[in-house]
């Protein structure tokens, strides 16, 4: 808990400097739009570090939610599918995915970098084929004005996405916390073969993360779909993956596996999120969003690789 305390002082420290540094960073429309944007991020980085916590990875979460994106388009506005009935389909569709990636790794013994580096190619193909590269999008959303609402509006000022991550948070970190899932899931991460000689079916936990990964994806990505209103197969949700990494790993969940917390991966997203908003209000140029992550990456495996020195001695 040190670890996500301390990157929560970070964050107050550099909202604090953002905030004197340019004003602009406290207006209303800034935070509504930073915390509709940390409500996405976030639903899609709790589910990285639910896997990351077994020591396992997914990236393909951006390929998943352009593809969502595609079929939610074409279920809502070209087959006129009902609203919520498409939503569950595209969210059942990224769960089957996430429950594919599991067996795939846990059954048929193939590494997780390796079965999701071609999840993100094959599922960004898909997106580009089935659209013959077309952009898809929801118009001026006419039948499904509620959806759109629920997905990309806000409620007392507060954008629901925002409200929907809080939800989800408690949710997991009762789940995760508090529950003999939880338990199990991080004796997994920690050492698989102590936790299957301790009688954990450890094939099984790993299955769920994914599961729970793509359950989340599916959430995350009807709301990254609406929020842009138009889906590029070529590039809708790129790199999503890395900004999940990059969240989860900030807030306190190791490579390793076997340590995190859902307080953490909120910090952290909010952290990586806060930092985009100021390379964007300081005339930083945006291309150094990247060097932003890298950089995020590179100093939460640092300071997970001291801590582990320091506690093996």
């Amino acid at each position: 808990m040190k670890k996500e305390l301390g990157i929560f002082v970070i964050l107050a420290i550099v909202c604090v400097t953002l905030a004197i540094l340019s004003p602009e960073f406290i207006t209303a429309t800034n935070l509504q739009n930073n915390a509709r944007l940390i409500g996405i991020y976030g639903i899609f980085a709790i589910g990285m570090g639910i896997v990351i916590m077994t020591g396992g990875i997914d990236l393909s979460v951006g390929s998943v939610s352009a593809l969502l994106g595609v079929v939610l388009s074409m279920l809502l506005v070209e087959w006129k599918i009902p609203p919520f009935l498409a939503v569950l389909i595209v969210i059942l569709l990224t769960t089957a995915l996430g429950f594919l990636n599991g067996v795939l790794i846990t059954k048929v013994k193939l590494q997780a970098f390796i079965v999701t580096l071609c999840g993100l190619l094959f599922y960004r193909g898909l997106s580009r084929y089935v659209t013959n590269d077309n952009t898809k999008g929801f118009g001026n959303a006419e039948g499904f004005e509620t959806l759109k609402f629920l997905a990309s509006d806000n409620i007392f000022g507060i954008p629901t996405p925002f409200i929907l991550l809080l939800i989800i948070a408690v949710i997991m970190w009762v789940i995760l916390h508090r529950s003999v899932w939880g338990r199990y899931l991080f004796a997994v991460g920690r050492n698989e073969i102590a936790s299957k000689y301790s009688g954990i079916n450890s094939d099984l936990m790993i299955i769920s993360a994914y599961v729970v990964c793509g359950l989340l994806t599916g959430i995350a990505g009807v709301l990254l779909a609406f929020y842009t209103n138009s889906i590029s197969p070529s590039s809708h949700g790129n790199s999503y993956e890395l900004y999940a990494v990059a969240a989860a790993v900030l807030g306190g969940c190791s490579l390793r596996g076997g340590t995190g917390s859902i307080f953490g991966i909120l910090v952290g997203t909010a952290l990586l999120q806060v930092l985009r908003n100021l390379v964007n209000l300081l005339g930083i140029p945006s291309s150094l969003d990247f060097a932003v992550m890298g950089v995020v990456i590179m100093l939460g495996v640092l300071a997970d690789q001291l801590l582990q020195g320091k506690r093996q001695k």
